[in-house]
């Protein structure tokens, strides 16, 4: 009775409640998201808008605003600059992603040196899921509502473009719409993510997911839906260990990820190699 009392210690605290609350939310976004961003090949877009919130977050402390408002801000003014920058130069698309997000980020970093606040640097880059409020819950919650909504009325409109643009165009569908779409969407969910697992962390939840399970399947239904299942499982089971090994839950999380993507690719390697000597013994 003691040892079940001891594994069900973790829910009776608010704290804790606060952050399997917080992190569930936020897996779900961030492995839809995942998905497009693997098959899209804008794993880098990501580093870069995640990266160069933190200026914005800076400038909403100063003016006094909330800090998801900034963070948002400067997320979509990356993305912008990107797309501007792309189309009217000779510089490759991951090239002009690197240089902005860079300077973003350092102009963000010099900022947070200079000005006196209460805003943690670790607490911005790392996140700080056990030092969240349900206000802050709510928040993602919202976010979170509003990325799925717009995934489930775009998806098929999104995966189009993903896989072809050129036909996207063609077919009638506002391709620079869905362009700047997915990147307010991929910048909100960052915002969300914020407080929970950081600027930096984030990426990885960002990446992982779609692409454990872009090895696993072939279809972008299936793909979709083995993401979801594997960070909401990473989620969960990072903030939960984390209470037991004394860890942050954040690095948890992701060092589960890892884990998992590891296994999985030694799997589906094996099974291929199977798969192949079948096939030449069958040949033969």
């Amino acid at each position: 009775m003691d040892n079940l009392a001891v594994l069900f210690e973790p829910f009776s605290f608010t704290f804790m409640q606060q952050a399997f609350a917080i992190v569930l939310l936020v897996a779900v976004p961030t492995s839809i998201l995942s998905c497009f961003l693997v098959l899209k090949g804008w794993s880098l877009m990501g580093d870069a808008i995640s990266h160069s919130v933190l200026p914005g977050v800076i400038l909403a402390y100063i003016l006094g605003i909330p800090l998801a408002i900034g963070a948002f801000a400067a997320g979509m003014v990356c993305a912008i600059a990107t797309g501007f920058i792309s189309e009217n130069s000779r510089l490759k698309e991951d090239t002009v992603m690197g240089v902005v997000f860079s300077s973003m980020f350092g102009v963000g970093l010099v900022m947070m040196t200079k000005i006196d606040s209460n805003v943690h640097l670790d607490h911005i880059l790392f996140g700080d899921v056990l030092g969240i409020s349900w206000r802050d819950v709510v928040e993602s919650g919202i976010i979170t509502l509003l990325v799925v909504a717009f995934m489930l009325i775009k998806g098929k409109d999104l995966l189009v473009f993903v896989f072809d643009r050129q036909h996207a165009k063609v077919i009638g569908l506002p391709v620079t719409a869905l362009h700047y779409g997915l990147l307010a969407m991929l910048s909100l969910t960052i915002v969300g993510a914020l407080k929970a697992v950081g600027m930096i962390l984030v990426i990885a939840m960002l990446i992982a997911p779609g692409a454990i399970a872009h090895l696993l399947t072939t279809k972008f239904q299936s793909m979709v839906m083995v993401s979801v299942a594997i960070s909401l499982c990473c989620s969960f089971l990072g903030v939960y260990l984390s209470f037991f090994i004394d860890s942050a839950p954040a690095p948890t999380i992701i060092m589960l990820m890892s884990t998992t993507f590891i296994g999985v690719f030694v799997f589906t390697s094996y099974r291929a190699k199977l798969t192949s000597r079948k096939l030449l013994v069958t040949a033969h």
